[in-house]
């Protein structure tokens, strides 16, 4: 274990022995008042980013939230990318930075980060969301633009802070969540379904408190993918004549990635007051997940039976997939009552197994699958963080001036070999190594703020993190070519500052500026495999990606409303872009790559509304409209058709808006009707994917979600929902899912 992972695995114990250690005189120290809600972030150290918060009471109104993440899906200039009901690969989009950008939004639970810099990818960069339970919630606040010192350059989309409570006494809940998906495309007619059941409890004793939980779910889901080729097999009819993004043929001969998943995730969590002002926390986490993935092919042969007819696409689609994955952290934290904040979390995240298996081709006649195949493994990936940070009041807590500071430390180890295997199902017979992608980045870093009430009127907060980067250990293989990667360093400097003028009592001025440096993940300079259908390619000479942004924000709060203007451009040199390309010429396979663009400017301006008691007592209402002119400004690279100069950013829509309406009967009954629209998107960086509504492709959508949360008597909820209400069929790569009727059953003690 390497020295950071050490020094992580020191922090998760060393206070666990102090903990342990005054245990012994529990009777000699003071006596402490226990509070189970915990002071957020902001409560603690004050922060210049632009903040939008939902409580817990009002994330459980959110339009049928079956898992934590889906409380984000109505949040202004965010986009959650969930493909199905149980998605495992669920990230957001920001108003710069699109659906395959996972490495340019953070997400952190109490201090602890959920996010997984392992990648910057929709697979294995996806949030870990699942650690921390939906009951466990006290609010969620997110922050946006890279505005903080106290977090790195992948803050350049957004912060997604979730703060946790801890229970004050006994409590539990137990509840069953059923979804059935009606789904109509090409050649696949089906209902799809998602079931889950999920319990909590709770209690506290003295000085101790604990949550338990689990989730056991099961989802079947659309076609994720489709297989298409350039024409249709010779011999076979029942194919669809297609066109791909680019507008070239690409028949569909059939749908595949069909997956039938069982999750299971428990999590366990302890806090000790350790004084009247200190808490300590451990929590471990563990998820595995079983998953089947099938096809169905369209094509008849002359005697009409259905087949493969060779085509490889089907056989990438079928596939077993098995993961297990171990998170654990431990953090002691003051509470905010003197002059002095400060907080040290560490935490590890294990891929205990992660085994991918699948045949490597199909007949020629009928729907067999070879028995050789393939096995693809990231069993020992993980990473671990270790941060600490504390904030001095001189002045005392409420005196006007903060300055906070902070020491970080993080490694990420990505072990990703192939195997080409005799017997792809049975998983044991590992025969030779067919591709390899290893490699270790590692990042300290620095950083100081002051915020500084300098006159009744006017706040100024000036920081500035300094980070040391390395990727090593880096290793490609590819057949029986062994290339060993280069090590690769870098460091920087951020500074940060933001000036907010109180214009008047309910107005609020503020002009922000930042820098942030993201540097490449360990996926995006090693990884080198195949997922379903598409191949992915490393590039080991890859850049830091260095962001400026700038902000205005005019806001105005009153009553309970809040209306919030904002004017901001981002200018990012050397911007890490994923794209795709014909594995070779003609080709419907298609291979992803990383490569840095010169330039990127994004610019635009967003308003957004909230409304309580709006017309009529209860209704609550909340919308948010984004525009940005994304363009390429210098250097795209190389592997475009066309220059790129001029033309849009990939995966960043021109129009983005989002409106909720929630309309409360009483404390019992709560009625909710969300909207969310999305422009076309471009995921070329040539701007020549002209084709958006087919499979690869990245449509314009409008969708139309409502709810409706019943509490029967002081310890049932019913609810129920309609996702997708209008039926639109629309394609963010994948086919996404059409109308989903939800409901759910909840008992809570």
């Amino acid at each position: 274990m390497s020295f950071p992972r050490l020094l992580c695995a020191g922090a998760l114990l060393c206070p666990v022995a102090a903990v342990f250690a005054q245990t012994t005189a529990v009777e000699q120290l003071p006596s402490i008042t226990v509070t189970s809600t915990p002071p957020t972030p902001y409560d603690q150290y004050q922060l210049p980013s632009p903040i939008q918060t939902i409580t817990a009471e009002q994330a459980a109104a959110t339009v049928n939230a079956v898992d934590v993440e889906d409380d984000l899906k109505y949040f202004p200039d965010l986009f959650l990318r969930k493909r199905n009901e149980g998605d495992i690969q669920a990230v957001l989009a920001t108003r710069d930075w699109g659906v395959n950008s996972s490495a340019r939004t953070l997400v952190y639970a109490d201090g602890v980060p959920l996010s997984a810099l392992i990648a910057n990818n929709n697979t294995i960069g996806a949030p870990r969301w699942g650690m921390v339970a939906p009951d466990e919630i006290q609010s969620i606040d997110v922050l946006y633009g890279p505005y903080d010192a106290a977090y790195p350059g992948n803050s350049m989309g957004a912060v997604v802070e979730i703060t946790t409570r801890m229970p004050t006494q006994f409590e539990s809940s137990l509840s069953s969540t059923e979804s059935w998906q009606d789904f109509s495309l090409y050649g696949t007619h089906n209902t799809f379904l998602m079931n889950q059941t999920a319990a909590t409890v709770g209690d506290r004793l003295g000085r101790w408190s604990f949550w338990v939980s689990a989730d056991n779910e099961h989802s079947d889901t659309q076609p994720l993918l489709m297989v298409t080729a350039a024409s249709l097999p010779a011999g076979t009819t029942g194919g669809f004549v297609a066109w791909n993004k680019l507008g070239q043929p690409a028949d569909v001969l059939g749908a595949s990635g069909i997956q039938d998943s069982d999750y299971a995730t428990g999590t366990f969590k302890v806090a000790y007051e350790v004084s009247p002002d200190v808490r300590a926390t451990y929590s471990i986490g563990r998820w595995d997940d079983d998953t089947h993935s099938s096809v169905d092919t369209y094509l008849r042969n002359a005697e009409d039976q259905p087949t493969f007819a060779g085509v490889s696409g089907f056989a990438s689609g079928y596939y077993h997939w098995i993961e297990e994955q171990t998170m654990q952290s431990l953090s002691l934290t003051s509470k905010g009552r003197g002059d002095w904040d400060w907080m040290v979390t560490g935490s590890v995240y294990d891929f205990d197994k992660d085994t991918e298996q699948s045949p490597s081709s199909v007949a020629a006649s009928g729907t067999a699958f070879s028995t050789a195949g393939k096995a693809a493994l990231l069993g020992g990936t993980g990473w671990s963080n270790l941060d600490g940070k504390a904030a001095w009041h001189p002045l005392g807590p409420n005196g006007g001036q903060e300055l906070s500071f902070g020491v970080h430390a993080d490694e990420y180890e990505l072990v990703n070999p192939t195997y080409n295997t005799p017997d792809w199902q049975s998983g044991r017979d590992f025969s030779s190594l067919a591709t390899e992608g290893n490699g270790n980045t590692a990042t300290d870093a620095l950083w100081a703020q002051d915020v500084w009430q300098f006159a009744p009127a006017w706040k100024l907060t000036a920081g500035g993190r300094y980070e040391w980067w390395r990727a090593f250990d880096g290793v490609n293989v590819n057949g029986k070519t062994t290339v060993i990667q280069p090590d690769e360093s870098a460091r920087d400097f951020s500074p940060k500052l933001t000036l907010a003028w109180q214009a008047a009592p309910s107005w609020t001025v503020s002009a922000l500026v930042g820098n942030a440096y993201r540097f490449p993940t360990a996926g995006e300079l090693y990884q080198l495999v195949s997922t379903g259908a598409i191949y992915t390619s490393p590039n080991p000479d890859l850049q830091p990606e260095r962001d400026w942004s700038e902000e205005i924000r005019a806001e105005r709060r009153w009553d309970n409303s809040l209306l919030r203007f904002s004017l901001f451009e981002e200018d990012t040199a050397n911007a890490l872009v994923s794209q795709y390309s014909p594995l070779v010429s003609g080709s419907s396979t298609e291979y992803q790559y990383v490569m840095n663009v010169g330039r990127i400017r994004n610019r635009g301006a967003e308003i957004y509304l909230d409304r309580g008691d709006w017309l009529v007592p209860g209704l609550e209402v909340s919308a948010s409209v984004t525009y940005v002119d994304s363009r390429i400004l210098a250097d795209a690279g190389s592997g475009q058709s066309q220059p790129a100069v001029g033309k849009r950013a990939p995966y960043v829509p021109m129009w983005r808006g989002t409106a909720v309406a929630t309309y409360r009967l009483d404390h019992r009954l709560a009625w909710t009707v969300g909207a969310r629209y999305s422009g076309q998107q471009y995921s070329t960086v040539d701007n020549t994917d002209v084709n958006p509504n087919v499979f690869g492709g990245f449509d314009e959508f409008f969708v139309m979600d409502t709810h409706l949360d019943w509490r029967v008597g002081a310890h049932w909820t019913l609810s129920a929902g309609i996702d997708n209400l209008l039926n639109r069929k629309y394609f963010l790569y994948h086919p996404f899912p059409q109308r989903t009727e939800v409901a759910e059953v909840k008992c809570k003690f």
